[in-house]
């Protein structure tokens, strides 16, 4: 059964040699990209085009036509390449300049049995004159496709400029001179011309010096793009009524005495000795047909494995894992709504058109012809939803063998691996803030993992006016009301207890960014203008991590900012410089993350600057910011705080749906990464970080 796939679905290949066919309304040039994980080209070398139709694993058509076959190897693919992503574009001298007035084009991927895996339809195609149609690409060991359908209105070298190649309109020109010279060798069809019937062929004597038309001269170019060499047509003779295979190309050659004629326009020339007579061999049996291959039962997914990712080591490898897990829900998730989008529209529209006659609103026919939409729209939401349900399966038994192989950096506080844990020897390369998911499936949890070095600030946001916001109904969203309560309250939030969750989220990352470097890479200082903040602070301060509590007041605000702001300042001379032994002995070499809880209390405009400062270019050589602030108490500054909330990542202490994915903008809800209730696992690891300090 083939899958039609819509846009961002992807299906499982259960085969790794196929052909991709491509049908389109007019002619359009057919390549192959070859990309990395991340779909970034190495070079020119990795594009199959007309000019260079074959890769390794990748053979291309070499003009431009409306019907193409791409040969693809998979298992032959250099071991760099994850992404084997099929490219269309209107050249010139195509007739079209865009794909909108055209029919859309068509890509099936088949077997090389012609048997059709997966189908998709590039629809709504306007301006665009290239897009990248369908991907290949490597996931558990095995093999997807993915319907991808992203135009490009800058043509070729925008859509090659899109996937990181860097000499995009030097490729792009040499493909449209390449499709050129292919439409200068392609031989134009004759015209038709009438004939008597003595000049018919088989007809008379004349037709022993006429070509057959069933070999026409062969041209210099290549095959036509969908005909294979020696199966496409005109590559078998004809046969004329009452005449053997080819006799009339040899009529009087068999004749004793008799001169065979000149060869005329091409035609075959006979070797045979004129005076030698020939005895045609016995007709034997027909060849057997073969028997059919016998079709390779669809094989089962492949179990997942933690780590089954590229990488250098094991982090990086379930790093790149759970990302990858990432764009699969979320473009499956699009897939889904995007079906159910379309059976929405065609459920109107059928509606609409049945009770269009007032005659037929009544009655029988009526019924029927409501029933039959309502029928057509629950089969296409199922199908959908079975999609849907078969990808999130595969993906929460990926998720249950990836969660436990998490390293301490990407795992949640109830895994067992900070029962026992210890300070490591090297950085790690990405910190875990929490968790994402969307309404279509809340028990299917995604790690969000950001890489470390923090290159932006963090922003715990401990207004109440945002969620309040947030959490109205959404007419594109089902979100229930069960997801703004937290694992620390039994109900939703109030403000008090907002401001409570946003400081224990602040102290719940700092300690994990201690926990994770090596002993002594990393320090915490905390600025606390009114005191409040000392209940949340009392794991940092009693583990001894954080030496004291902070200074209240303007005091305390001053000191922290000028030590941070003077240390920023020798660090960047120092780099600039290339003079990190000229640095003064008091400076401490380890980076820094300042907690400034509630911002902007007890800032004054020179303070307001320097921390803005230290936002800017604090990242750059280790000192780095997390505020937890409400923003609507920060209104009588006006807009000179804009700058630095657009520079910080915003999170939330409760769950709330405001970050989106890269891939297709999904709103999805962030959890904060927070220890069980009454759960001492954090001060148990800030213990093992503060014994880690200490001199032995």
């Amino acid at each position: 059964m083939t899958a039609e796939l819509v846009r961002g679905q992807n299906h499982p290949l259960d085969r790794t040699r196929v052909e991709i066919r491509v049908t389109a309304g007019s002619p359009v040039m057919a390549g192959v990209a070859l990309g990395d994980e991340q779909g970034r080209l190495a070079g020119a070398e990795a594009v199959a085009h007309p000019g260079a139709p074959r890769r390794t694993g990748i053979e291309v058509p070499r003009q431009a036509a409306a019907e193409h076959r791409i040969a693809v190897d998979l298992d032959a693919l250099p071991a760099a390449v994850h992404r084997v992503s099929v490219l269309l574009a209107l050249t010139g001298g195509t007739g079209l300049t865009t794909f909108g007035p055209a029919a859309a084009p068509a890509v099936t991927v088949t077997g090389l049995d012609g048997t059709a895996l997966a189908r998709y339809t590039v629809t709504g195609l306007g301006a665009e004159s290239a897009v990248v149609a369908v991907e290949l690409y490597r996931r558990q060991g095995g093999w997807k496709v993915r319907a991808v359908g992203q135009g490009y209105a800058g043509g070729l070298t925008a859509m090659l400029g899109d996937q990181g190649l860097p000499q995009a309109a030097e490729l792009a020109a040499e493909i449209e001179e390449a499709v050129g010279r292919g439409q200068a060798r392609a031989v134009p069809a004759p015209d038709p011309v009438a004939v008597s019937r003595s000049e018919r062929p088989g007809a008379g004597p004349a037709a022993a010096a006429r070509p057959s038309s069933a070999h026409p001269p062969a041209s210099d170019g290549p095959a036509a793009s969908g005909t294979r060499p020696g199966t496409g047509p005109g590559t078998e003779p004809e046969n004329v009524p009452g005449t053997a295979p080819g006799a009339g190309a040899q009529a009087g050659a068999g004749t004793p005495g008799s001169a065979a004629p000149a060869p005329v326009g091409g035609a075959r020339v006979d070797y045979r000795h004129p005076k030698r007579r020939s005895t045609p061999a016995p007709a034997g049996p027909a060849p057997a047909a073969p028997a059919p291959a016998a079709t390779p039962a669809p094989a089962a997914p492949a179990s997942p494995v933690a780590g089954d990712a590229a990488g250098w080591s094991m982090e990086e490898r379930l790093y790149n894992q759970v990302w990858g897990m990432f764009e699969d829900l979320a473009r499956s998730v699009a897939a889904y709504r995007s079906a159910s989008g379309f059976a929405e529209s065609r459920l109107e529209q059928e509606l609409d058109q049945a009770l269009s006659d007032p005659r037929n609103r009544h009655g029988t026919a009526a019924d029927e012809a409501r029933a039959a939409a309502r029928d057509k729209h629950a089969a296409l939401v199922t199908q959908a939803r079975a999609a849907l349900d078969r990808d999130l399966a595969q993906l929460a038994a990926e998720s249950a063998v990836v969660e436990p192989a998490l390293p301490p950096a990407f795992a949640r506080w109830d895994h067992p691996v900070w029962q026992g844990h210890h300070a490591p020897s090297t950085r790690p390369m990405a910190l875990r803030l929490g968790d994402l998911h969307l309404p279509e499936v809340l028990d299917l949890r995604i790690p969000m993992l950001v890489r470390l070095p923090l290159e932006r600030g963090l922003w715990v946001d401990s207004g109440p006016e945002s969620y309040a916001a947030g959490s109205g109904p959404d007419p594109g969203r089902d979100i229930p009301r069960r997801e703004l309560g937290s694992a620390l309250t039994d109900g939703p939030p109030d403000e008090a207890d907002l401001r409570r969750l946003a400081m224990e989220t602040a102290v719940a990352i700092a300690a994990r960014l201690l926990a994770i470097h090596p002993a002594g890479d990393f320090s915490v200082q905390v600025i606390d203008p009114g005191g409040t903040a000392a209940p949340a602070l009392a794991p940092l301060v009693e583990s001894g991590v954080l030496p004291a509590a902070p200074v209240p007041g303007v005091q305390g605000v001053t000191a922290v900012l000028e030590a941070l702001t003077r240390r920023v300042d020798l660090v960047q001379m120092a780099v600039r410089h290339r003079a990190a032994d000229s640095l003064p002995p008091d400076l401490d070499p380890a980076d820094q993350l300042l907690i400034v809880h509630d911002f902007p209390h007890g800032f004054d405009d020179r303070a307001l600057t320097r921390l803005r400062y230290l936002a800017d270019e604090g990242p750059a050589v280790g000192v780095h910011l997390m505020l937890v602030a409400d923003r609507a108490q920060a209104r009588d500054h006006g807009p000179v705080l804009d700058p630095l909330w657009r520079s910080l990542l915003r999170i939330t202490p409760v769950p709330d749906a405001h970050l989106a994915d890269p891939w297709v903008g999904h709103a999805w809800t962030y959890e904060p990464a927070l220890a069980p209730k009454g759960s001492q696992v954090v001060r148990q690891v800030l213990s093992r970080v503060a014994a880690a300090r200490r001199p032995s």
